[in-house]
């Protein structure tokens, strides 16, 4: 383990990193890239072909795939040797959920399955059920599902009708309720399950064996897209669950839910990346054949002005997934070597605790494969409306990723939330720099200087960018005190400012860092650099003057105005031509391949 500091969830706001101590996809090892292969292989060998079978709702099909995927050792990736698995880093987890991101409906009954049908119990669980369960979840013996949504309970998860009643003999409790949006309802073996024991306020969670008399399964519900996982509702009529299949703690329920959304989201936001690869490959191959006016379409300007627009937001989203994978898998080492908790404990912990960074992912990637699938039918034209293309599949299947893992609307909220509450509790001084910056608001310039370099100068952007974060949140924080909360457009600007933030940063910092590997100019990689931050600044402008105009009319606004405008420009860019540059390439090598 290296001695580096980490950063603590939200600190970049008011801290710089140094881009040789971030991860980049660039430094993937021979066994990553090996284990990414399988992934790749398995997907074109046993879901490609199968696509329309498993889209009619074969439920046994989908069974076979998910186990064969198991006998090849891909469920046990993020699983420890002693319980089946391989043991493998996060870095390693989120590079093999961005592959089989890759599988349509596959993917979701798969990561369903890996992720929050097995980690809960992994992480969570006590020795004797980690040995029952876990070991035959790692290998595809047994399959897994997640019961956390009601009727009545969507993201106010807690607010769950389920109950769990103690037996008089004190073997048993009995379950009784239902849950809706299941996936892999209707081939699951377990479940872990969340209900209020008795009268408690709070949730907790259980391992439920589907095949227990009272558990029903309902038929699959018929869904806009990923036609080909299994979602069912289940319901649960006076089930009795062993005593020993409390999952963790009484009452820890909640604290386990939304500890598994964390890595959800997070995972989701790797898993978008290979979605988008696809429907990037997909687009300039079609391009690539596709003739009007006696022309490739690839040679018009608009079609390539599409295609590098597609290549910066996945290239720059993909930077900030394996940056905080790092850290994620730093934090990791340092609890087990403090002892402070086991191995599982020590995983859901260190996920947990970059909770913003996690919504930022979860928000901005979902939103990103959003566009990218959406641009992709574009291309494609009439044929992109045609179910014979896979981008018609893509654009059906993206949408759900914008609600799944708690919905972007709760997800900006956390943002910055989160943000705020892990600044109030210490972990740095977000409100001291916005006060230092107040003090002296006439006199805020830009920061430039003469001669800077080329990185310099847009670490100064960035720098400037979380300046702005820091004036318009502490404008609201003073503004609206506790009433904050209900001010939800504010938030929701203020979330949106920290995520192009973070999202900047690591896309400079991943340029930084290959082209100092590379020992010379990246070329194609400032260019996607160049438009990002160029198109950022913008962003944040009016995003913030969005925030100050709904936050005061008072005799200091003006100041801040002044102060956001100044901190908000940046040079210009040449964007007509630098997206061409990065057209040409992907329209050359026909592939994505950044």
């Amino acid at each position: 383990m290296d001695k580096k500091e980490y950063l603590k969830s939200g600190e970049f706001l008011v801290r710089e990193s140094d881009a040789q101590e971030i991860f980049v996809p660039e430094e993937f090892d021979e066994e990553q890239r090996m284990i990414a292969q399988t992934c790749r292989d398995f997907l074109e060998a046993e879901v490609y072909p199968n696509l329309d079978k498993l889209d009619q709702g074969d439920r046994e099909l989908m069974k076979e795939i998910l186990k064969k995927s198991g006998e090849l050792g891909l469920m046990g990736i993020s699983i420890p040797e002693e319980y089946g698995g391989f043991g493998q880093s996060f870095v390693t987890q989120m590079l093999a959920a961005e592959t089989i991101g890759a599988g349509y409906s596959f993917s979701v009954a798969f990561m369903a399955h890996c992720g929050i049908g097995t980690l809960p119990i992994m992480y969570y669980g006590n020795e004797n059920q980690r040995q029952k369960y876990v070991t035959e979840l790692a290998t595809g013996e047994l399959l897994g599902a997640y019961c956390l949504t009601e009727p009545g309970a969507g993201s106010d998860a807690n607010s769950g009708k389920t109950t769990a009643t103690l037996s008089e003999d004190g073997k048993h409790y009995i379950l009784n309720g239902q849950k809706m949006w299941i996936t892999n309802a209707g081939f699951c073996d377990t479940q872990v399950v969340f209900a209020k024991i008795d009268k408690d306020r709070i949730l907790s969670a259980f391992i439920v064996d589907s095949n227990l008399p009272g558990v029903v399964i309902g038929p699959d519900e018929h869904k806009m897209g990923i036609k080909g996982s299994s979602t069912a509702q289940i319901y649960y009529n006076d089930v009795k669950v062993p005593v020993e299949n409390l999952l963790g703690d009484r009452g820890e329920g909640f604290r386990i839910a939304l500890s598994i959304l964390h890595m959800g989201r997070m995972k989701l936001g790797a898993n978008v990346i290979g979605a988008a690869k696809n429907a990037i490959t997909d687009s300039v191959k079609y391009a690539n054949e596709r003739k009007q006016f006696g022309c490739l379409i690839s040679t018009f300007g608009s079609i390539q002005h599409k295609l590098a627009e597609m290549v910066i937001r996945i290239y720059a989203h993909e930077a900030a997934i394996y940056r905080v994978s790092n850290d994620i898998d730093g934090l990791m080492e340092k609890l087990k070597a403090k002892q402070e908790c086991d191995e599982g404990r020590a995983a859901i912990e260190a996920i947990s605790h970059y909770a913003v960074e996690d919504a930022i992912l979860k928000v901005y990637g979902s939103e990103v494969l959003d566009f990218i699938v959406d641009e992709a039918v574009q291309i494609h034209g009439g044929m992109g409306y045609s179910s014979e293309m896979n981008v018609e599949r893509g654009y059906r299947d993206s949408r759900i990723n914008r609600i799944f893992e708690g919905t972007n609307e709760i997800n900006r909220l956390l943002i910055t939330d989160t943000a705020i509450k892990r600044a109030q509790k210490g972990d740095y001084d977000l409100m001291g720099e916005a006060e230092k910056l107040y003090s002296d608001i006439e006199g805020i310039n830009d920061g430039s200087k003469e001669g800077e370099t080329y990185f310099e100068e847009k670490k100064r952007n960035i720098r400037n960018l979380k300046k702005v974060v820091m004036l318009v949140t502490h404008k609201a924080i003073k503004a609206f005190g506790r009433k904050l909360v209900r001010e939800q457009e504010v938030l929701n600007n203020i979330a949106d400012i920290i995520s192009e933030v973070y999202i900047a940063e690591s896309l400079a910092l991943r340029t930084e860092k290959t082209e100092s590997s590379k020992g010379g100019a990246a070329g194609i990689y400032r260019d996607i650099l160049d438009v990002y931050v160029y198109d950022s600044v913008n962003k944040v402008r009016k995003l913030a003057m969005d925030a100050i105009f709904s936050i005061d009319q008072g005799d200091d606004m003006l100041q801040l105005v002044r102060a956001t405008e100044i901190l908000t420009d940046a040079r210009g860019v040449n964007t007509k031509e630098a997206r061409r540059r990065i057209a040409a390439k992907i329209i050359d090598d026909n592939t994505y391949k950044f």
